[in-house]
């Protein structure tokens, strides 16, 4: 078991220290370690160690035994050290430095709280935009009440607990003086008023939950796990605060042949070993229908061609992407007789040393 400190040490004072002076460095210390202040590992400890310094020195009888004792010494009284000593009492006192500062904020007007909402759009959806309507469960005022709580021809009543403030103040004498002690007025809760006949609809909340039909506007352009935010389009704000907003996390389902890469498009073009070797004219498919391309006799599987203006819409403007096309040359896994018979007569044209080349 760890030995104890030295109490003199603790509070950081000589051992001829005055009691003023006593008290005055347990003062400053208990007010840097206190845990509701310092959140810091370690921080309930060292306040107990304060408290139990201070507890020790600040008492005469306690403080000459101490002082000549210790903290145990062989058969000296205090053989246990001095445990159990109740440091509850000072939690009241620091919450008149930090606890009151929130009463103030309670009354404040609150904004309401923020929504979400997963769509999923297709990729044509996600390259062009689209308007989507949903269906949001949203907390409005209530529409019988309009957000008062009260029954109609009704008004709230002023606090007879706190006379209107949403503050009860206590005054408390300590160590550290005279403090007036400010909490949240248990009774109205801080507001300041109390509902004497509440709105039947709302039950004296003023609010109520309303499921609304809300228009989205997907702009051209956007991708997967974009998000959407649309302004005044969340819960309703508290004590005339503003409403929230509403947040719409879009998730872009996968084409059956597109690929994205940033505003172009993909495309891998099957295509037979005949037609690349003769040149052709294929139809090629993109999001606008499809286009005809040319392709060059003897191209090779890989090569790229550009279709200009055909890739995704800018999100804030400016033109779209490319749709980029590449060859796939697909060999047949399988020929019939007459095919065979062709690609055997066709090899014996070709010299057999060009591969090698």
């Amino acid at each position: 078991m760890p030995s104890k400190r030295d109490y003199y040490e603790v509070l950081g004072i000589d051992r001829d220290a005055t009691d003023e002076k006593i008290k005055g460095a347990f003062r400053k210390l208990a007010f840097e370690h206190h845990p509701d202040r310092n959140r810091n590992d370690g921080a309930e400890e060292k306040f107990k160690e304060l408290n139990e310094a201070y507890e020790v020195l600040s008492d005469p009888d306690k403080r000459a035994a101490y002082d000549r004792f210790g903290h145990g010494g062989n058969g000296g009284p205090f053989g246990q050290g001095f445990e159990g000593v109740d440091f509850g009492g000072f939690g009241d006192i620091f919450d008149a430095f930090f606890g009151g500062a929130t009463t103030a904020a309670s009354q404040a007007p609150q904004r309401g709280a923020d929504l979400r909402h997963r769509m999923k759009i297709t990729f044509e959806e996600a390259a062009f935009g689209v308007d989507k309507e949903i269906n949001i469960l949203r907390t409005e005022h209530c529409s019988l009440c309009q957000g008062t709580g009260c029954r109609r021809g009704s008004q709230p009543s002023r606090c007879p607990g706190c006379n209107g403030s949403g503050q009860v103040r206590k005054v408390q004498q300590s160590i550290f003086g005279r403090f007036t002690n400010i909490t949240t007025c248990p009774q109205c809760h801080g507001e300041g008023m109390i509902i004497t006949e509440p709105c039947p609809q709302c039950r004296g909340s003023g609010k109520e939950k309303h499921q609304r039909g809300i228009l989205v506007k997907i702009p051209s352009g956007v991708e997967d796990s974009s998000r959407v935010r649309l302004t005044g389009e969340g819960d309703v704000g508290a004590r005339g605060g503003p409403t929230g907003n509403l947040y719409i996390n879009l998730e872009v389902k996968p084409h059956k042949f597109f690929r994205r890469d940033g505003n172009d498009i993909l495309y891998e073009l099957p295509i037979n070993f005949v037609q690349v070797a003769l040149g052709t004219e294929v139809k090629v498919p993109t999001l606008d229908g499809d286009v005809k391309l040319k392709i060059p006799a003897g191209s090779q599987t890989g090569k790229v061609f550009r279709l200009k203006n055909k890739g995704i819409s800018h999100l804030n403007g400016g033109g779209r992407g490319d749709q980029l096309v590449t060859l796939l040359v697909v060999t047949p896994e399988s020929l019939n007789k007459k095919q065979r018979q062709l690609f055997e007569e066709l090899g014996k044209t070709f010299d057999p040393t060009a591969t090698e080349k």
